[in-house]
């Protein structure tokens, strides 16, 4: 056994690199009391996303209480266009049906018009805000909760 003489076993030194983008693993990366509101240190662009609209929509709570006409708001990726769409990327759409009406948000372009967190924050709330007055036939700044 001449030719272990001298390996080291054990842990590498340092920190392992994330070559695949999965976020780190193990009993680090799991919900617990010394992790921000107990919540896991990687989560995915979709579940964040996911997470600031449900934010904004319970601001909005109160509205939805009082207007009749019922909203569904669902996220999705990003909208299927012609090969031919020469405009901007819609950031969302509205569908009205006869038993409510849909507001579909396209992450992805929402997503990569910001640079920062900051920024996707206002975006978000602008476009539910700007979606919802259309529909509601009211103006997004009487919808907007937020302090001015």
């Amino acid at each position: 056994m001449d030719h272990l003489d001298g390996v080291v076993s054990g842990p590498r030194p340092g920190r392992m690199r994330d070559r695949r983008g999965r976020g780190s693993r193990g009993p680090m990366a799991l919900p617990g009391p010394l992790s921000p509101r107990s919540v896991p240190i990687h989560r995915p662009a979709r579940a964040s996303f996911d997470l600031l609209v449900g934010d904004v929509l319970a601001a909005l709570e109160p509205h939805f209480a009082v207007e009749s006409d019922h909203v569904e708001i669902v996220v999705e990726e990003a909208p299927l266009l012609p090969q031919e769409w020469s405009e901007d990327v819609p950031l969302s759409v509205v569908s009205p049906g006869i038993g409510g009406s849909r507001i579909v948000l396209f992450r992805i372009p929402i997503s990569q018009r910001c640079t920062n967190r900051d920024d996707l924050e206002d975006l978000v709330w602008s476009v539910v805000l700007d979606r919802l007055a259309e529909l509601w036939h009211i103006s997004p700044d009487e919808l907007d909760p937020r302090p001015r």
